[in-house]
């Protein structure tokens, strides 16, 4: 249950490497996510401020999927994080 828990906050964690390694011309706009936009904003368009912004953002909605994951697993039984 504990490792279910710590999973779920990084849901919006991907694969960034596989997909940055698999993105073309056709499929850019399909294909891109999160941890892309962020390199490419970041380091190729030099927006650093922009970028960890976005990936604060991103960090603060894992962290809210993690509380409320581990609030929903104190009431179902009684195995928590904290």
């Amino acid at each position: 249950m504990i490792l279910s828990i710590l999973s779920a906050g990084s849901i919006m964690s991907v694969g960034f490497e596989k997909i940055l390694l698999m993105q073309n011309a056709m499929n850019l706009e399909t294909s891109e996510v999160i941890s892309t936009y962020m390199y490419k904003s970041g380091l190729l368009n030099t927006q650093y401020s922009f970028s960890a912004a976005v990936g604060l953002f991103n960090n603060v909605i894992n962290f809210i999927i993690l509380i409320i994951v581990n609030s929903v697993a104190k009431k179902a039984g009684e195995t928590s994080l904290w």
